[in-house]
């Protein structure tokens, strides 16, 4: 079984995922992180980040696997764990160059699509719903109002030495919409068939509740 989940930025869809993963018994895919984790390969190997043929070639060579339980996920690239390597500014900040490739991408999907093939699984992303997994049995789409998403992330940055304000976490998250809603391959929509979740005045344990309600009610109705 397949349940996608997609949202912008700081909606809370990672935790959310990982806390239903757990609480279901599935698999957790965080698809950020692969996309995260060709980008640190691309920086450490001095990879042109706007050379499409350099990336894919790079992404053939490269071997991303998960490890860890699902609230304690782990990351590696090529044996290396990377699961705080990706999370560095100079990860964040290039990681759109890689999700921009259509050919990247293409592969990814290819190779997120393997993993959804080992068990049943909670995917989560930006275009699982629509693109990566769009026969998934349940499909949820998380938002929240931009103020509330900028401080879930200004909070998580837990930096008080920081120069980051948080007028610039809102700033951030105003380009990186922008981007993923904008770029002409898979962009950030919701499908149809999937069911919103404002999560704005919703702890993660309401959210995970709520989608745990509408999975129940669809078993009830076999809906998948």
């Amino acid at each position: 079984m397949i349940i996608a989940m997609d949202g912008p930025a700081g909606s809370g869809k990672s935790t959310v995922a990982r806390m239903l993963a757990k609480r279901l018994g599935f698999k957790y895919l965080d698809t950020g992180a692969m996309y995260r984790a060709l980008t640190w390969k691309a920086l450490q190997d001095g990879v042109d980040l706007k050379d499409a043929n350099a990336l894919c070639q790079l992404m053939d060579q490269t071997i991303i696997r998960f490890g860890g339980r699902n609230d304690d996920l782990q990351i590696f690239v090529d044996g290396v764990n990377v699961t705080e390597k990706i999370r560095l500014p100079s990860v964040t900040n290039n990681v759109h160059y890689i999700s921009n490739t259509p050919s990247v991408r293409q592969r990814m999907v290819k190779l997120q699509r393997t993993f959804a093939s080992e068990g049943n699984i909670i995917a989560e992303g930006r275009d699982m719903g629509t693109v990566v997994f769009p026969h998934a049995e349940k499909k949820f789409f998380l938002d929240a109002e931009i103020e509330e998403r900028a401080r879930r992330r200004y909070g998580e940055m837990n930096l008080p030495d920081s120069d980051v304000s948080y007028a610039d976490v809102i700033k951030d998250i105003e380009i990186r919409d922008k981007r993923d809603t904008t770029r002409k391959n898979s962009p950030l929509m919701k499908s149809d068939d999937a069911i919103y979740l404002n999560t704005t005045k919703m702890s993660v344990e309401e959210v995970v509740s709520r989608i745990c309600e509408e999975l129940e009610s669809a078993v009830k109705k076999q809906d998948f």
